[in-house]
């Protein structure tokens, strides 16, 4: 019976996936991990408990439905665990890679706290949609009854491409502008492929495309286009850009040759794996072969660096971090996936300076202690009396972290609202902006956050804008 294939956490240990030896993932950029065979994720699935309150879809920013298509994976009902799945998500095999499990779902896991080890749930939704891809249950998205009403949504990132997707299926003709010459935003530029081979990406653009949703790609807002001019176009607007702008690090050195900003770095590297020409990679000012690299940070993205340097080739690979390694935001199977293939992790040490000249030779580092506690609530760093000492570094990433572009500027739309922080500011209960009919979703209002955040601010602000077209058509019909 159903129960049966379940609660076997107790008799049945965790078990991911297998991942490739680090001396093979050293050598490109494919996925790290194969994935389950049918039986061994329906073995996983089956360790679930079940529980009454899940945690895991608690914890989850899209609440996906994670026990119930963990149960269906069980009793090998694989497609309408795929269903399950999609209801909630219009990326779960994205979700599946490149979320951060660890410190969502599966973090909060209730058999986890236990000691028995969480259920494997990104490993399991990552089967289920491939699964349901190869065998044709991805089915196209089919177009609402057309409503003679036109969305034009800017920014082809998660955010952007899942509102355009919920407005295209509610029968508005959607039209996406973005600035790359290729859509998905960060899901294409700026993940590297050891986490998210980019034909996965492609796959789901295309499925938008096939189903007419027009892209503008290589459009920038500002420059082909002002905001207004898409206000006239499109009977609403969504600005979806995501944040770009690199948190700056101000000091002594920073603009000396070698000193470069991760998402600078980590694009150049996809665009290489496209086959395009990058003039900035090829004098190897973005390459990281044969250097000594140095980067600073301790989130997702200096992860992203790091092990993006190792399959360049450098000579060597140091993370710089001002905290201890359980204080890090970055993921730790990040870390632990890092520091398999080479990365060495400097603890407690703080950039001081980047000395060299013109061209940076070796940066000053001081070795840092943590405090008291700050606003956070995290421990917060303060400089240790032990000293400082300096390491080579012929290319230095800075992975701080990212702020909001200046967009009331770039748009040449003055009388957009922004907080002191530059975001974006919207009415928290209509998602619109000070501008009638433009919304706003994702980082540029919340500041950078995950991906899975990103798609549930889409699905969140196309139903909004779906209720307000209507009712904008319903009063011009009235007016009429």
């Amino acid at each position: 019976m159903a129960n049966d294939s379940m609660l076997k956490f107790v008799g049945r240990e965790q078990s991911y996936p297998a991942k490739r030896t680090a001396d093979e993932r050293q050598e490109d950029f494919r996925e790290i991990a194969q994935r389950y065979a049918v039986e061994p994720a329906e073995e996983q699935a089956g360790r679930c408990s079940q529980c009454g309150v899940p945690y895991c879809s608690v914890h989850c920013p899209l609440h996906n439905h994670i026990p119930d298509w963990l149960r269906l994976t069980a009793e090998g009902r694989l497609r309408e665990a795929y269903e399950l799945s999609n209801a909630t998500s219009t990326m779960p095999e994205i979700c599946g890679r490149i979320c951060p499990q660890d410190r969502l779902c599966e973090g909060n896991c209730v058999i986890e706290f236990t000691g028995h080890g969480a259920v494997t749930i990104g490993s399991v939704e990552k089967f289920i949609t491939d699964t349901a891809w190869e065998n044709g249950w991805v089915e196209p998205l089919v177009p609402g009854r057309s409503r003679g009403q036109s969305v034009g949504v800017i920014g082809a990132g998660p955010a952007g491409l899942t509102a355009a997707e919920y407005l295209r299926g509610h029968g508005y003709d959607v039209h996406v502008y973005d600035r790359y010459d290729r859509a998905g935003g960060l899901l294409t530029y700026g993940i590297p492929g050891f986490k998210l081979e980019k034909p996965i990406v492609m796959r789901r653009v295309e499925r938008l495309k096939t189903a007419g949703i027009v892209f503008h790609e290589g459009f920038a807002v500002g420059h082909d286009a002002s905001l207004d001019d898409l206000r006239q176009r499109h009977d609403a607007v969504l600005i979806a850009t995501g944040v770009y702008k690199s948190r700056a690090m101000d000091l002594p050195g920073g603009g000396s040759n070698g000193v470069v900003a991760a998402l600078d770095f980590l694009v150049a590297s996809n665009r290489k794996g496209f086959g395009d020409a990058v003039p900035a990679f090829d004098d190897g000012s973005l390459n990281a072969e044969g250097k000594d690299v140095v980067v600073i940070g301790g989130g997702d993205t200096a992860m992203d660096c790091v092990r993006t340097a190792i399959r360049q080739g450098a000579k060597s690979v140091k993370c710089l971090y001002r905290r201890d390694r359980a204080n890090m935001p970055g993921s730790q199977r990040e870390v632990a996936n890092a520091e398999e293939e080479g990365v060495e992790f400097v603890w407690l040490s703080g950039p001081q300076s980047f000395d060299g000249g013109d061209t940076v030779s070796s940066v000053k580092v001081r070795k840092m202690r943590l405090g008291a506690p700050d606003a956070s609530g995290r421990r917060a760093p303060e400089p240790d009396p032990a000293g400082d000492y300096s390491v080579n570094a012929d290319l230095v990433i800075k992975a701080l972290g990212f702020d909001a572009e200046d967009l009331p500027t770039l748009f040449a739309t003055p009388e957009l609202g922004v907080s002191r922080w530059g975001t974006v500011l919207v009415d928290g209960k209509t998602l619109m902006t000070s501008l009638d009919g433009v919304f706003a979703a994702g980082d540029i209002v919340r500041g950078a956050s995950l991906v899975v955040w990103a798609i549930r601010d889409g699905r969140d602000v196309a139903a909004t804008m779906h209720k307000w077209l209507k009712t904008k058509a319903a009063n011009a019909k009235v007016a009429a």
